[in-house]
C-alpha cells in the first residue's frame, strides 16, 4: 500500500543548508519511495538547552510503500550517516529527520508516535507543511493552517533561494 508521508528536516551544526540539501537528495533515493515536493527553507531559533546556532528547517512530501517503522529506521540511518548524536534532548544536530505524518495513521509505540507529538505547536514545522499543502489536515481533522495561526510565526524567517545562511 502506498502512503503519502510528511517529513520534517532540520539542522544547526556544520553547514545546515548543505545538510538539508544532502538529506533531500537522500530522501529522493529511499527504496520504494518517491519524493513529491520540497517546502521552502526557514531559519528558526533553537528550542533546546543552552546557546545553540539557529536551525534551518523544511519539510518534504514523500509517497512511499515503506511501513512506518521501516521508514523511521531509514530516516535514522540517514541521520547517522551525517554524524547525528542523541546525547542531549533537543540538543544541536547535524541533521534531524522527523516522520511527521504517515497518511492518516495514528501510531503510539515506544519507538514511534504519529502524528509527531510536537507537530501542532512548532511553527518551524507547521509553516513548511502549510507551504507543501495549504489544505493539509491532521488525522484528527485539525487544519495545519489553523494550528499555525494559533502558534504564530514569531522566531521563524522564510529564506529566499539567494539568502545566505
Amino acid at each position: 500500500m502506498i502512503e503519502i508521508c510528511h517529513i520534517g528536516l532540520g539542522a544547526n551544526l556544520g553547514d545546515p543548508l548543505a545538510q538539508i540539501d544532502w538529506a533531500i537528495t537522500a530522501l529522493a533515493d529511499l527504496p520504494a519511495s518517491h519524493l513529491e515536493a520540497v517546502a521552502p527553507r526557514y531559519r528558526s531559533r533553537a528550542m533546546g538547552p543552552g546557546r545553540q546556532p539557529d536551525y534551518i528547517n523544511t519539510a518534504v512530501r514523500l509517497r512511499t510503500a515503506l511501513q512506518p517503522l521501516s521508514l523511521l529506521r531509514q530516516l535514522q540511518r540517514l541521520e547517522d550517516l551525517r554524524g547525528r548524536t542523541r546525547e542531549v534532548r533537543w540538543g544541536p544536530r547535524t541533521l534531524d529527520l522527523d516522520l511527521l505524518l504517515y497518511g492518516d495513521h495514528c501510531v503510539s509505540t515506544p519507538e514511534l508516535t504519529l502524528p509527531h507529538p510536537g507537530l501542532g505547536v512548532r511553527n518551524f514545522v507547521l509553516a513548511p507543511l502549510l507551504d507543501l499543502d495549504p489544505h493539509l489536515c491532521l488525522p484528527d481533522g485539525r487544519r495545519v493552517a489553523s494550528l499555525l495561526a494559533r502558534v504564530g510565526c514569531a522566531g521563524i524567517v522564510r529564506l529566499s533561494d539567494r539568502e545566505p545562511q
